[in-house]
């Protein structure tokens, strides 16, 4: 069987670079999906801006459903990769079957649970009787394709972890290029509007979706897609594991929707929906920061997975300094990026002068303090690689905290454009805790693995 990448023998440093560049794209590629739907919904003529902000108000709420994939899909990965460095495939081979069964249920109980509650969610997350009908019909519509998100991005995850990096790739890229096709044909030619950037979300999705299945159910996987073998206690080691990244994605998308109501509350009936249009701009150059680093961060957990399961702390050490150099390199890139590039990127959105120079002053104070926050994401989800979720939760949930006490105080005391200052001043406060706890505790957990015995090894302890 041929593999793309050798998770054991390979040189650490080109291995790195193998997984992290093509996962980078491929979350860098996936943004493209909610920023090119921003950018057709804010060019519809007359109600774009209404029609925007709208969007980037049930926005928060869609990722939020998606954040189920990454519970699953970045809970289950680092499982798979670890029985895959101790050379237990049959245990690798269950785990996947626990996941795939939790992406079925998942996808059907957030439909069903979501669907009913929708206006008042939506009325709660910031949309005005101007913006609601927007949010509502893009919501109902994605909504719909609930599975297809899950399947796409939470199994495309246990393709990268098995070293396919660029077959995960592909299947985003998949999804992707036919939703750059699709939007203007939705949205302008069968005048679909706001409903039609949805379906064609929904299709794209259903695309890649496809793609990451026939590759799990395919021979090509060293850790196929199999059926039976149930066990909660797999599923809840699972949930165990993903609820960090989860938490990140969930309290991310809390933090949009406080900002959104935060906003409305103290720019009032004349700036509330100028401000929150601002924000979905904002956010949505911060996605271009966030994912793709996550990328970086998340595909290449697979690496650390393995090798630290099969006992190579020394190839786990020297993967996480290459990683960090990457993380730190792509979001200095974007620091540079956000003011050479700023106002090209907001004038994608908006051809309102007033509007396109708040979102430019806005993503110059969010994107501050964006350097350190490179080394956050990897030393996060390097603890959540190696299954140390007793570290990476706290960790992130004590960047979050900052973000959150930030949002409500900042406006208070100064005013509601202030708000935007909670990130730069959560990305110095996060990372400064995150690296202190590293060189506490990642050695001695590197320790503790290589002196284990055998049989408490095998038993996934």
């Amino acid at each position: 069987m041929a593999v793309e990448n050798d998770l054991g023998r390979d040189e650490v440093k080109k291995l790195v670079w193998r997984i992290a560049i093509p996962s980078m794209l491929g979350q860098f590629v996936s943004v493209l999906y909610s920023i090119v739907d921003r950018i057709y919904i804010g060019n519809i003529p007359e109600v774009g801006d209404l029609a925007l902000a709208g969007v980037g108000v049930c926005g928060p709420v869609v990722t939020m459903v998606g954040s189920v994939a990454f519970l699953i899909g970045v809970g289950g990965a680092p499982m798979v990769s670890i029985r895959m460095g101790e050379r237990n495939f049959a245990e690798a081979r269950k785990v996947l079957a626990n996941c795939f069964l939790m992406l079925c249920v998942f996808s059907v109980l957030l439909v069903g649970g979501i669907l009913p509650f929708q206006e008042p969610m939506l009325r709660l997350f910031g949309a005005s009787d101007a913006t609601y009908p927007y949010a509502q019909r893009y919501f109902t519509a994605y909504l719909c394709g609930t599975f297809f998100a899950l399947a796409a991005t939470g199994l495309n995850q246990f393709v990268i972890c098995q070293g396919f990096a660029k077959a995960g790739m592909k299947s985003v890229i998949l999804g992707a290029a036919l939703n750059i096709i699709l939007d203007p044909v939705f949205i302008f030619v069968l005048d679909l509007g706001v409903t039609g950037a949805a379906v064609a979300t929904v299709i794209s999705q259903a695309a890649g979706a496809g793609y990451v299945l026939r590759f799990l159910f395919g021979k090509k996987a060293m850790v196929p897609i199999t059926f039976g073998g149930y066990d909660l206690r797999i599923m809840g080691r699972v949930m165990v594991l993903g609820f960090t990244p989860f938490l990140i994605i969930a309290i991310d998308n809390v933090m949009i929707i406080a900002m959104n109501a935060v906003l409305q509350q103290f720019g009032g009936p004349e700036r509330g929906d100028f401000l929150v249009t601002c924000n979905t701009i904002v956010q949505s150059f911060m996605l271009v920061v966030t994912m793709p680093l996550g990328g970086i961060s998340g595909g290449t957990q697979g690496i650390l997975g393995y090798n630290y399961g099969a006992r190579r702390s020394d190839r786990v050490l020297k993967a996480q300094k290459y990683i960090v150099g990457l993380c730190v390199g792509y979001t200095a890139a974007l620091f540079v990026l956000a003011r050479l590039c700023g106002p090209l990127f907001v004038r994608l959105f908006t051809q309102d002068a007033s509007l396109a120079g708040q979102a430019f002053e806005a993503i110059k104070i969010c994107t501050l303090a964006i350097i350190p926050l490179g080394v956050q994401y990897e030393l996060v989800d390097g603890f959540t690689g190696i299954g140390q979720v007793r570290l990476s939760l706290p960790l992130s949930f004590w960047r979050k905290l900052c973000y959150f006490a930030a949002i409500f105080a900042l406006p208070a005391a100064f005013g509601a454009e202030a708000v935007f200052y909670a990130e730069p001043i959560s990305d110095v406060l996060g990372p400064l805790v995150t690296v202190v706890v590293y060189f506490l505790f990642m050695k001695k957990i590197l320790a503790r693995r290589e002196a284990a015995p055998p049989e408490q090894i095998s038993a996934g302890k």
